[in-house]
Parts: C-alpha cells; structure tokens; sequence
C-alpha cells in the first residue's frame, strides 16, 4: 500500500498542483502562533509541552481516521494515505520558482531571475551574478526536494509498516513547519523552540542519511562520499550540509562561497570540487533528485516483491 499511495500522490500533484496550498500553510501558521501565543514564557518545559500538544493531538486525529476507514474498507484507506501525502509531499512546492529562475536565465534576464530567488528566499539577491543565481538556486531546490520529498517519504513509509497509516508524513511536516516557525524569531535567552528544533533534528537523522547515500549511488559515488564526509560538517547547519555536500558531490559541481545577501556578504564554505555552477547544471540537479525518487520506489518495489514472495 505504501508504493501504490506514494506513486498516486505523485502523479496527482504533478497533474493537479494543489493551488491551495499557500492558504494552507497561512493555516499552519496561525496553528503554530496560536501554541506559541499560549504557551511561550521563554521556558524549555513550556517549549516541550506545547510542541506535543501542536503535533500529537493531530496524530492521534489522522490515525484514528485511518484506522475507522480500514475498518470499513482497505481502499478508503488508501484513499486517505494519498489525500494526506498529497497534502505534505511533493516536486511542485517548489519546482515553479525553480523552473521559471532557470528560464529566466537562459533567456539573459537577470533582474527577472535575482527577483524570483528573492521571493523564494525571502532575501533580496540583488548583488548576485547569473553563476550566483544558479548556484543559490540549485541549493534551494536540493534542500527543498529533501523537506518536501525524501524526508516525507522516510516517515511515512516507517509509519505505514508500523500499522499506523500516514501519520509519519503529517509527522514530519508538522513538525519541521513548527520548528522552524518558532526558531524563527525566537528571541535571545528563550528556550521555547529547543525542544522543537530538537526533534527536528532527531527526525532528520535517518533520511538524511539517506537521502546522501541515495545521491551517492545515482550519481558521483566517491566525489559525494567525499564531499559528505570532508566538508559537510563545516556548514553553518550540519544537517543541511549533508544534502548540499552530497548533492553538491553527486552532480560534479561547486556550490557554497560567499554571496550578498540583503546587501552584506554571507561567508558560506566551499562545497563539492567539480566544475563552477552555470544555468546548465539546474536541470541536472533536477534530474538528480528524480533519479534519487526513482531509486527509492524501485527498492520500495523490490522490497514489497521479496516480502509477497517469502
């Protein structure tokens, strides 16, 4: 059942972008403000007990949903794991920005592509150079393949072999949605969204890792296993160094350096030791995170194979 909800949710977004979805996410928003409003007194324990209640109570929600509809049918079911993935998963959060930024420069417009990497990353870009534009670009859309895609895929597939349906990947979303919500503007001295960067950081360890190993074995073996090992430690958040290390490995080039953002230069290490970034190699890192979506459900495909067999 997971292989078959992941392949609908997919195919779903791609022939139905859900064009609601920015007022979902002005929802979540004011879901994670409200528990941050109540709660917030700067104490690590307020952080702890608010973040349990923001995201488990909707678990418990998803799951006892999933297990009535089961109950009455294993289609309802279904039904239901692919609405909820359709939901939190997928190419299409962000593949827009990407795929009109890469246009923009192949057709030399500079300003039309630094303007839409600004509202991307809620930075102003302004500074940056074409090279600069594809290789900021290219970092975006490798860590947002990760949250919206691979990292998804991870929880979800964990949750369904426990019998508890989709509640890893509403897991996940939520909980990297909060985190980064309430660290976001956290103000100096509270310890509020510790606990919540914590377990973000818990549920990253495991796909993470895989995602890595997976960029590995579609792409450039021994320059990502490099580039993981040698530099990823040396980014400003280790986690999302793994995936820039490793993709930046994978596809054979270099992305990090130093940029200007918001008009002042942000010193970022060198990543990978290929070639320099150019708007050729976007559609590379495009091809990169298929053929990493890919890998997983063939495994995912062989997996259930040997499973049906023994």
């Amino acid at each position: 059942m997971s292989l078959l909800s992941l392949i609908a949710a997919l195919l779903l977004e791609q022939l139905h972008p859900l064009s609601s979805r920015k007022y979902l996410h002005a929802w979540l928003g004011d879901y994670a403000q409200y528990f941050r409003s109540r709660f917030d007194a700067g104490e690590h324990s307020h952080g702890r007990i608010a973040w349990l209640l923001a995201v488990m109570l909707p678990l418990l929600l998803i799951w006892a949903l999933y297990c009535i509809l089961l109950s009455k049918h294993a289609v309802f079911a279904w039904a239901f794991s692919v609405l909820v993935l359709y939901l939190t998963m997928g190419f299409r959060q962000f593949s827009h920005y990407f795929t009109d930024i890469n246009l923009a420069l192949r057709d030399n417009d500079l300003l039309q592509a630094r303007a839409l990497l600004g509202e991307w990353t809620g930075r102003s870009c302004n500074e940056l150079d074409p090279q600069e534009v594809a290789r900021l670009s290219i970092e975006q859309a490798l860590l947002a393949s990760y949250r919206h895609v691979f990292g998804v895929i991870v929880w979800f597939v964990i949750f369904m072999m426990l019998g508890m349906g989709p509640v890893g990947a509403m897991l996940y979303r939520l909980a990297t949605f909060i985190g980064a919500r309430w660290n976001k503007d956290q103000e100096e001295g509270s310890d509020f969204g510790t606990f919540a960067r914590r377990m973000c950081h818990m549920l990253d360890w495991l796909p993470l890792r895989l995602t890595a190993g997976s960029f590995a074995i579609v792409g450039n073996f021994e320059d990502t296993i490099y580039s993981w090992r040698t530099q990823a430690a040396e980014w400003p958040e280790p986690d999302e160094g793994i995936v820039l290390a490793s993709g930046a490995g994978a596809l054979g080039i270099k992305l990090g350096k130093t940029l200007v953002l918001d008009d002042q230069p942000v010193f970022r290490p060198d990543l990978g030791n290929g070639e320099e970034v150019d708007a050729e190699h976007m559609q590379s890192a495009i091809g990169l995170a298929w053929r990493t979506l890919v890998f997983w459900l063939l495994m995912m495909l062989l997996l259930t194979g040997a499973n049906l067999l023994g």
